[in-house]
């Protein structure tokens, strides 16, 4: 019986590692949009040679604006990366407030790309000023943060855009564009930078 169970057990991690390897296959795409060859963007990254993105039938297009603390608002969706502090609070490097099409994206509290920064989604539940800053609370579904965002906090808004933004000269950010098996990348959204934003 137990062999049965074992032999089961290897099956299924047979079975859903192709799956998992498949989710893995994504890459990050920061650049500028040299060229548009039908449903494919010709982009010169900021770090490395050029690449070909193919999009979506329904790709999903955000622009990306200047914002200030003051539209960081109770009940905004926003996205936090900081830096943990001392007393536990977080203090932001960069915030991202989500459009509301978007609110719920990737909510939680995780690791981010700077070595011991953090990245919080979530709901801004309320926000007063303070000594070093805007302090904000946050809430997702596994607990909440307290947010300083300072003066020297970069902060941007999401606003729904389509196609038409997508053309040569954008500076343009891919988060997730994933690798097909034929090595050809594919991506659902892409967001670009507006009056001279670099995504």
């Amino acid at each position: 019986m137990h062999k049965l169970i074992g032999a089961a057990a290897v099956m299924l991690a047979l079975a859903t590692s192709p799956a998992i390897a498949q989710q893995a296959q994504t890459q990050r795409v920061n650049g500028t949009i040299e060229g548009i060859d039908g449903a494919t963007l010709i982009i010169k990254q900021r770090q490395g040679g050029e690449v070909k993105v193919n999009l979506t039938e329904k790709v999903a297009v955000f622009g990306i604006n200047k914002a200030t603390i003051a539209d960081v608002k109770t009940g905004s969706f926003i996205g936090v990366g900081a830096m943990p502090q001392p007393d536990g609070s977080q203090k932001a490097i960069r915030v991202m407030i989500f459009s509301e099409v978007q609110r719920g994206t990737g909510e939680g509290h995780r690791p981010w790309i700077q070595p011991g920064s953090t990245m919080t989604n979530a709901t801004v539940d309320s926000t007063v000023g303070g000594v070093d800053g805007q302090v904000v609370m946050v809430k997702y579904k596994d607990g909440e943060k307290k947010v300083i965002i300072g003066p020297d906090a970069v902060v941007r808004a999401y606003v729904v855009s389509d196609r038409s933004e997508l053309k040569p000269g954008a500076n343009i950010e891919i988060i997730s564009a994933l690798k097909k098996p034929d090595g050809t990348l594919e991506t659902g959204r892409v967001n670009v930078g507006r009056d001279g934003i670099v995504p």
